[in-house]
Order: C-alpha cells, then structure tokens, then sequence
C-alpha cells in the first residue's frame, strides 16, 4: 500500500493544507497565544489536522517549571479549540468576515503524558455537531501517536463584541 492509499484510508491527507499565512487570515490569535503553526490537513464540515511545533522559548516554559518544562494542559486544549475555530471558519468560509469563534463548553478534558519542549503536538479535531452559530467537537493531541489530551467542547460563532 503506497504512503498516499494509508493516508486516504486513515481519513487523512484528502483535504486541504493551510500555511501560517492563511492560518493567521482565518484566526485573530497572535504570538504569544497563537498555538497552531501548520495545518496539514482540513476536509470542510468534517476535521482537521493541524500541528503546534512546541519549542523551548515558549513564554509558558519560564514558569511551568522551570526545572521540568512541561506545557500546561490548558494551552493544549486551547491548541485544539484553535484548530476547531480554523475549521469552524474555513467549513463555513468565514475569513475575513470578522466572525469569531468562542468557547462556551469545555467536557470530558483528560490528560493523558506531557508535552515537552522539542515536541511536534498533532492536534486533531473533528466536528460531533455543527450549525452556523454553535458547533460541538471532539478533540486529541498527540506526540508521537502517544495520546496527551483529549476534550470535548461547544463552540459559538459570532461577531466580535462592539
């Protein structure tokens, strides 16, 4: 089986791929919060699979911990809802609207292994239920295919506040 047959049969690699460029069109997060570098692969209305590269000068590491640097699980759940709001906007073609995507729920988060500095966090997200103005996903973070975090969180598009 070619690397391209594995890809479709795991669900992946049919979409399409977002530089930071573009991720930068369709979020208004920006350093230091913005927690998602590449995404490598989104099919519309489905999922995404985007990636955060997490390095050592990341301003979280200076204090948690110094001594064990140790990303905090609530950036990588924030990671993750980063990636559903690329998704959100692109699966409703909402760049440059304006729109932004906010949490309304966070449910069933777990952490499962730390995520340390040198490490490409996999975030993969999917929608569970979705409208224009309030969507449900699924989401896992992973290094390596080990399993560090999975949530479950409702999400609400909207105009910024006036």
């Amino acid at each position: 089986m070619t690397d391209e047959a594995r890809q479709g049969a795991a669900g992946e690699g049919t979409g399409k791929e977002l530089d930071i460029l573009q991720i930068l069109k369709a979020l208004p997060h920006r350093y230091p919060l913005l927690l998602v570098d590449r995404v490598r692969d989104l099919v519309s209305g489905e999922r995404i699979h985007a990636v955060k590269a997490v390095s050592f000068n990341e301003q979280f590491f200076q204090g948690h911990f110094p001594a064990q640097p140790i990303m905090p699980g609530v950036l990588q759940v924030e990671a993750l809802a980063q990636a559903a709001g690329i998704l959100g906007i692109e699966s409703f073609d909402l760049a440059g609207t304006g729109k932004l995507v906010y949490f309304m729920a966070i449910e069933e988060a777990k952490f499962r292994a730390p995520v340390t500095p040198g490490c490409m966090l996999d975030l993969k997200v999917e929608f569970t239920r979705k409208s224009t103005r309030v969507c449900k996903f699924h989401g896992e973070a992973s290094v390596d295919g080990k399993t560090t975090c999975t949530v479950d969180f409702t999400a609400m598009i909207a105009d910024p506040p006036a």
